[in-house]
């Protein structure tokens, strides 16, 4: 068996905000071949076991990784992320120790190990030994922090229809009329006299009473309703159950339309192909291209399944599917359908070379690099645009 030179880094972890450790910690190593030659910027496959009692101990926890090299031979990844064999890592009791590593490696991407090497752990991570241990006494509770600034006012409702019109009320009293005088005898005409100055103005009279309100006329037509701009100048908004899906991306393209992309309501696992074959679907941005062009492959048989437009995503197109997960699981908790993992991996369309293809972890929320196309257990997603 060959031998494997390492340099094992310092395992630190700091608790997250909540004092909550991260379950996780780094390891590096130095990667050479049979002839002490630097293995350099080359994916070897790895599996990490963590050994309890000696070197040849039970293995409490198994995973495999796919990391590469860098220009120095040296390999960086962090344990508890990789795919996992057996065991459990958050599970691990630090204090029943002493805990050795096993490395074991192929130098040409795969999992037939040929360079195998086991270093003890002389001091557990403090972090994850504290998760074993008796928690402390509660801290006193921090200041309360500032009001957040005043939301904006929401749109003003509809107008209320029109109450019904009250009753006329009665009419005023009129007032009795004088009697009328005797008309005298018409005396004769005299001769008309001189025009005399123009009186003054006589005093206004008092103004009459007010005369009954007349009948309310007809109420005119209902004008026609405005259009909607929506939000933002869209009319669709992040959560919507819209065309078989759920939208989780919206932006406005140089047509000037209103696009998205929508994720599926159900899942399932499948291999990326049965054979690994070069088919040149290498759009980071580009799922659909790439799906039309995935021979041989399970997961592209599966997600065509689902009807017209369905593909799988490109890695970009499910790297925005993880940062917009908060509206999507929002929209698949309301209506009930299979919520995305957040302890498993999804496929990508992208393609790497004949035999890897990228894949996203949304257990630890980025790009865990590649994987060899025939792998099973990875979870597949489709989507379609709009």
């Amino acid at each position: 068996m060959k031998k494997i030179y390492s340099i094992i880094a310092g395992l630190l972890l700091t608790a997250s905000v909540c004092a909550q450790a991260p379950q996780k910690m780094s390891y590096q190593a130095v990667i050479r071949n049979s002839s002490n030659a630097l293995i350099t910027s080359t994916p070897v496959g790895m599996q990490i076991s963590i050994l309890q009692g000696s070197s040849t101990g039970t293995p409490v926890y198994v995973e495999t990784q796919t990391p590469s090299t860098n220009a120095n031979g040296l390999v960086s990844l962090e344990i508890g992320t990789g795919i996992i064999i057996s065991g459990t890592f958050s599970t691990i009791n630090w204090a029943t120790g002493p805990y050795f590593i096993k490395t074991e490696t192929d130098p040409t991407g795969g999992t037939a190990y040929t360079i195998a090497g086991t270093n003890e752990l002389m001091s557990v991570p403090y972090a994850l030994f504290s998760a074993n241990g008796t928690p402390g006494a509660t801290g006193p509770q921090g200041p309360i922090g500032l009001t957040g600034a005043a939301g904006t006012n929401g749109t003003n409702g509809l107008d209320g229809a029109a109450g019904a019109t009250g009753p006329q009320g009665s009419i005023g009293l009129t007032g009795a009329t004088g009697a009328a005088g005797t008309n005298g005898t018409n005396g004769l005409d005299g001769a008309a006299g001189a025009t005399g100055p123009q009186g003054s103005i006589g005093l206004t009279g008092a103004t009459g009473a007010t005369g009954p309100q007349g009948s309310i006329g007809l109420t005119g037509a209902t004008g026609a309703a405005g259009t909607n701009a929506g939000v933002g100048g869209f009319t669709h908004y992040l959560g919507e159950a819209f065309n078989g899906g759920i939208i989780y991306y919206l932006y406005k393209g140089s047509d000037g339309l209103e696009h998205g992309l929508i994720v599926a309501l159900t899942e399932s696992t499948a291999t990326w192909q049965t054979t690994g074959t070069l088919v040149n679907a290498n759009r980071t941005e580009d799922g659909a291209f790439n799906t039309g062009l995935m021979t041989g492959s399970p997961a592209a048989t599966y997600v065509t399944g689902l009807g017209a437009g369905w593909y799988l995503p490109s890695i970009d197109e499910l790297g925005l599917l993880y940062y917009n997960r908060y509206s999507a699981q929002k929209g698949l908790r309301t209506l009930g359908n299979t919520l995305l993992s957040n302890t498993d991996v999804y496929w990508s369309s992208t393609e790497y070379n004949a035999t890897d293809a990228y894949y996203f972890g949304f257990n630890a929320g980025n790009l865990v690099n590649l994987i060899d196309k025939a792998t099973t257990g990875l979870y597949v997603r489709a989507v379609r645009a709009f």
